[in-house]
């Protein structure tokens, strides 16, 4: 391999590079079947090479991107004889996943006989067996009542799909054709990941690509070490709080310490508190996901987010922790839960460091999902609840974004057209709108969270499970800014007394005609509430962002 490349051509592969992943995800957005995927986007994309590096990503949800090296890497370990158009296919937390629902497709690309890259996709299913629909199960004490476990698996084997797995796979899912659908599209996304890779390859030669691409990283690494360079030195510290495990454990702490001298990062997780027996456990890609979340948030945001990026931290956990679970342990609410937690306490320890970079806390997901007949047509339907997104945290920049979502996907997940869930699903959004007040107050001011109400219009009850955090602890503030509201979601049901509905919850009815009053959280404040400006809380005031001018 040619030891030096000209910036003109490592500039020219690198955005080659990056248009591949983002085409790869207008693909999926435009052939998956299911409203979590085809409307809310709950998917990525990547190129890793064989090492488990990654190469580029498009901007979905980055706690779907942290994972991917460590899967790759379980790939790499598990199949040693990979061939052109073999598929393989994944969702094991234990081996690379980040929590169950979350498939990913690997598709490798090879130059003549040598296989040099892999092009992936994870996305969330809406359902993937196991004890509850919707794949959320709050009572789950082990990760075999959380659905069906995936190892690494050959899908296809040289362009020939393995129809026995299909099958298998399909008949352990509530809704074998949405799974069907969306499994395909994945499946194309990667594949045309990989010609258009292939491609790039005819065009420069791979060995300068792979020249191009280790410029790439060289260069993310010298620009990343920069940022970091010009930080405070010392050892700091953060904590976050996880209200409860659903099990009668409340208040887990999630500890970091994060040490930053010169260029290096850090992160030691190992104080954080003991796993749960429910699912809010992390396993541990998705522990590494969400630090290098953290530490991606920090840096500049036109530093590009691959494996170049990453070679100034060093991650320290322990397992049998609350952020790293022994194998076995329920972990489906990872990836939202502790994830949002890891990310809090890096981010409140570097306030010390660069507090110019730090935000206020993002709202933590507070999921439902209902699953029930459609009266229109007779069907069986499962809903996910993406609407009433909640607050983005403050930063030194400004107010946060409303209703932007959680620091685990920073805006990559949508809620999607309120009419569209309407036309899809027996529901009708009676409000859908700013909740005022919810946003931290501060020098600047939190993101608002959303006051929704949504009517089931079925003609049968049907049945409600929960999954999320952040009824008990609102976003933080940082900085002197103050928390976000917490959320607060109730059951109206004509003949029973308005109820609170719990984080997490299992087989909740849902009567027709029913309710969901739901109140999603703001985002924290950033700074001194007394040094905001009048003006901006008259504007505040005369938007109906709050409810008087302060």
């Amino acid at each position: 391999m040619s030891a030096k490349i000209d910036p003109i051509t490592r500039s020219v592969v690198q955005h080659r590079l990056s248009s591949i992943v983002k085409e790869m995800g207008e693909a999926m957005l435009r052939t998956s079947y299911s409203q979590i995927l085809n409307s809310s986007r709950d998917f990525s994309l990547a190129i890793c090479d064989t090492g488990g590096r990654l190469i580029a990503q498009a901007d979905h949800i980055p706690v779907h991107v942290g994972a991917l090296p460590w899967a790759t890497l379980a790939v790499e370990e598990r199949f040693k004889d990979v061939a052109p158009g073999d598929v393989i296919l994944l969702n094991d937390p234990y081996q690379g996943g980040s929590h169950l629902p979350d498939l990913t497709a690997f598709v490798p690309v090879f130059d003549g006989g040598k296989r040099l890259l892999w092009t992936i996709v994870r996305a969330h299913q809406s359902d993937i067996g196991g004890a509850t629909h919707g794949a959320y199960n709050p009572a789950a004490t082990e990760i075999y009542q959380e659905g069906i476990r995936i190892p690494p698996i050959k899908l296809y084997e040289a362009g020939k799909p393995r129809e026995d797995l299909l099958d298998l796979l399909a008949l352990n899912i509530r809704n074998p054709r949405e799974f069907r659908g969306d499994l395909a599209a994945m499946l194309g996304a990667a594949h045309l990941g990989e010609r258009r890779v292939s491609k790039l390859f005819n065009e420069f030669g791979a060995e300068t690509v792979e020249a191009a691409i280790e410029a790439i990283l060289d260069a993310t690494e010298q620009q990343t070490r920069a940022v970091v360079s010009s930080w405070k030195d010392g050892v700091f510290y953060g904590e976050a709080l996880l209200d409860d495990d659903g099990h009668g454990r409340t208040d887990i702490k999630i500890a970091a310490k994060v040490t930053k001298k010169g260029s290096d990062i850090e992160v030691d997780l190992t104080g954080s508190d003991p796993q749960s027996t429910s699912f809010v456990n992390s396993s541990h890609a998705n522990m590494q996901a969400a630090v290098a979340m953290a530490f991606a948030y920090l840096i500049d945001a036109d530093i590009p987010k691959n494996t170049g990026a990453l070679r100034p931290l060093k991650v320290v956990a322990k397992q049998g922790t609350i952020v790293w679970a022994d194998p076995g342990r329920p972990v489906t609410l990872c990836t939202s839960h502790p994830s949002n937690e890891i990310v809090e306490a890096i981010i409140k320890a570097m306030s010390a460091s660069c507090p110019d970079r730090v935000m206020g806390g993002w709202g933590r997901r507070f999921r439902i999902a209902i699953q029930g007949e459609d009266p229109r047509n007779g069907r069986n339907f499962i809903w996910h609840m993406f609407q009433a997104r909640p607050g983005g945290g403050a930063s030194p920049g400004g107010d946060g974004y409303s209703s932007i979502g959680e620091w685990h996907s920073v805006g990559g997940l949508k809620f999607g057209s309120i009419e569209v869930a309407e036309v899809r699903f027996p529901l009708h959004f009676r409000q859908h709108e700013f909740r005022p007040d919810s946003g931290g107050d501060g020098q600047h001011r939190g993101g608002l969270g959303v006051a929704l109400d949504m009517v089931l219009e079925t003609q049968k009850p049907a049945k409600g499970n929960t999954a999320g955090d952040g009824a008990r602890h609102g976003p933080c503030g940082m900085l002197g800014g103050k928390d976000g509201e917490p959320h607060l979601y109730r059951l109206l049901s004509e003949g029973r007394e308005p109820r609170v509905l719990k984080t997490k919850e299992v087989g909740i009815e849902l009567r027709p005609g029913d309710c969901l009053e739901i109140r999603s959280s703001g985002g924290g404040g950033w700074g001194p509430p007394e040094k905001r400006s009048a003006e901006a809380r008259k504007r505040d005031a005369a938007q109906g962002l709050v409810s008087k001018a302060v």
